[in-house]
């Protein structure tokens, strides 16, 4: 069933390639860097590089997987990109809608466009609300998805985590995300960022996932993100989100 390297979803599908960056995370963008990759090879779907460009052709990808599963929307992109117009957003809603078996992950920086669109479009019971939170001025986004009233999980990315987030207040958070940057030109995660969320995760009967360290390892040794791995204090912890 896997067919995506990213732990905490099973599957991607990508109506939507190409963004424009947004914040301290985007500075080393993997979907950029392969983007470009794809664009050298001739794959048409890239013929834009990572210009957002929305792809109606792809809308019925999920109606062919039977069996249910986890589908990160956009991994390639962000839907609520301002360039990507309501009514196709509302055509990416109409699949989520008719393919009830699968739960279906959307991850944003456009908090506060994600808010507006479903101000006056209700959230499909199988969609999963996230935002990316990696640094302290980020943390607004959670007030906009907090915003949004729907009967699905929400969930925070905090990948790449960037400083120490400080305080946070998990109230109608389902699930945190957390995670180190890869690539040659990764900033390092601090240890002591990922124990202040789990912390207070657990103490909020929030679900805490930790999907990796990235190059730069718990001892700070910059290596392949493989070697770093994923244990935290000598343990996995991968948490799901209770449904709601």
């Amino acid at each position: 069933m896997r067919t995506t390297k990213i732990e905490w979803t099973e599957r991607t599908w990508n109506p939507v390639t190409g963004c424009t960056k947004q914040s301290a995370g985007c500075a080393h963008c993997y979907a950029e860097t392969m983007a470009r990759r794809l664009t050298a090879m001739g794959m048409p779907k890239y013929a834009n590089g990572f210009q957002p460009t929305i792809h109606p052709e792809d809308l019925d990808e999920p109606r062919h997987w039977r069996t249910g599963c986890n589908i990160f929307v956009c991994s390639m992109s962000d839907l609520f990109h301002p360039d990507v117009p309501f009514e196709f957003i509302d055509q990416v809603m109409q699949t989520i809608r008719e393919t009830p078996q699968h739960r279906y992950q959307l991850l944003t920086k456009r908090a506060e466009r994600m808010a507006e669109y479903f101000a006056n479009h209700p959230v499909p019971r199988n969609a999963w609300l996230g935002v990316t939170v990696e640094c302290v001025n980020t943390k607004p986004r959670m007030d906009a998805l907090r915003a949004i009233h729907c009967q699905s999980v929400k969930f925070l990315s905090c990948e790449p985590l960037l400083e120490d987030l400080g305080e946070m207040d998990f109230t109608d958070i389902d699930w945190v995300i957390v995670g180190g940057e890869s690539g040659p030109i990764a900033r390092p995660m601090n240890p002591d960022w990922v124990r202040n969320l789990r912390a207070q995760a657990e103490a909020q009967h929030t679900a805490f996932f930790f999907k990796q360290w990235g190059t730069y390892g718990a001892d700070g040794v910059k290596r392949s993100k493989h070697a770093n791995g994923k244990l935290l204090d000598g343990q996995i912890v991968q948490q799901m989100p209770r449904r709601r």
